[in-house]
């Protein structure tokens, strides 16, 4: 008997078998798993061989779509081809026209880059979720080689129209790798992405709110003692100012990489800035702590030293703070976001330490913020060559931070 479509809908397997097969007619049958899921398959003899050919899956290819699909296979068989071999060359055909689309290059440069040793996870999956929305809807199934400079223009001009102007550099820049990742390849042979510096509207770079000023800095520490939030959020402000990390390090500090007896926080390098190779193979980033830094933990480690962060969230002790609470603490001080926001409190340091603070080379700096340097040496000297100067360093900036907070008129020395 012929199925029907309530055969269909009501078929089910035991849980006892592997499966079970409903059959229709010529060879076509619908196998349905314990689990529920239904697959048509058409059954055919090629060379006196049983095989079969799946057709797609119930509901979404209905009784009658199968059967058109196995009269369609059926012919192919009777003008001599075989349904099977025919849909892997199908495949493979896609395949290769998908290869050299920019979409299909761009998606194999990514998988290169996503692995262990290449980009981070964070910056790996904004370069891909950009290009699927910006990029690849206009030009992804063009061949590489035919994606012209004036084409790409267009794309990243709808960019360019809706204000993203920095989107439309960054998918510039994007667009490029996946070009230069063609010439090496052997899919294209030009980078049109190269020939639109220029065409886009200029970005203009705003730097992150800092309070640059001795006497306004000043002003932010005193608040810091009046504010009346959270203690935890009130501890974690002069923290930050005193240790001038990443704000994502500072809110993700744990009390097993803080050492009181040596001074020293410790922040593995998998929870540094940078690519997966240096998070999983760099060095840890050392950072002296002065005694003011430490008294302040100290005073945290009673409320919080009982977990696993210093400045756990308020809603879960399993997380860390919030990426926002010191930026909201700060807006509650009356600071706008072009006055002081919670990065600001990196370019604070730099700029003091360097204008107020003569004696103080600036690649202790550097590396107490833990930028990358070129050269032979890199980070790695850095971070091992300077300690002693860093901690001291750590420690003149908490004095100086302390006169600051205490009004005294702090005047711009002049180095030797």
């Amino acid at each position: 008997m012929l199925l029907t479509d309530a055969d269909c809908k009501n078929a089910t397997c035991p849980p006892d078998l592997k499966r079970r097969r409903l059959t229709d007619a010529a060879g076509l049958y619908l196998e349905v798993s314990p689990a529920g899921a239904k697959r048509w398959f058409w059954k055919f003899y090629p060379d006196g061989k049983e095989s079969r050919l799946a057709l797609g899956s119930y509901p979404e290819v209905t009784l009658k779509a199968a059967r058109v699909a196995r009269d369609d296979a059926r012919k192919a068989k009777a003008d001599g081809t075989n349904p099977v071999q025919k849909r892997r060359a199908e495949k493979a055909a896609k395949a290769a026209a998908g290869a050299i689309t920019f979409e299909g290059v761009a998606r194999e440069l990514h998988a290169s880059k996503a692995t262990a040793d290449g980009w981070g996870v964070h910056h790996s999956a904004q370069w891909l979720r950009c290009l699927e929305k910006d990029v690849f809807p206009w030009l992804g199934s063009l061949p590489l080689a035919d994606v012209s400079a004036p084409l790409l223009l267009a794309a990243l001009r709808r960019v360019e129209a809706r204000g993203s102007i920095r989107m439309a550099h960054d998918l510039r820049e994007s667009s490029g790798q996946v070009f230069r990742y063609g010439i090496a390849t052997g899919r294209c042979q030009s980078d049109p992405a190269s020939d639109l510096r220029g065409a886009l509207r200029p970005f203009v770079v705003k730097h992150m709110g800092a309070l640059l000023d001795p006497i306004q800095a000043g002003g932010m520490l005193r608040a810091f003692d009046s504010y009346a939030g959270h203690p935890i959020t009130r501890a974690a402000l002069p923290l930050s100012a005193l240790l001038f990390q990443r704000p994502g390090n500072i809110r993700a500090m744990e009390w097993s990489d803080v050492d009181a007896d040596l001074a020293v926080w410790t922040i593995p390098s998998r929870e540094m800035k940078g690519t997966k190779y240096r998070k999983a193979n760099g060095r840890p980033h050392i950072v002296p702590l002065a005694p003011q830094a430490l008294a302040i933990l100290a005073d945290l480690r009673p409320l919080t030293g009982d977990g696993k962060y210093v400045f756990p969230s308020q809603r879960s002790e399993a997380r860390c703070m919030s990426a926002n609470t010191i930026t909201a603490a700060l807006r509650r001080m009356g600071y706008s976001n072009d006055e002081m926001t919670a990065h600001g409190f990196r370019a604070m340091a730099r700029t003091l330490i360097i204008e107020r603070l003569p004696g103080i080379p600036e690649g202790v700096i550097e590396a107490q913020l833990a930028h990358g340097k070129s050269g032979p040496l890199g980070m790695a000297y850095d971070r091992a060559e300077f300690m002693d100067q860093r901690r001291a360093m750590m420690a003149t900036w908490a004095n100086y931070l302390d006169k600051l907070k205490s009004g005294a008129k702090v005047l711009k020395l002049k180095a030797a």
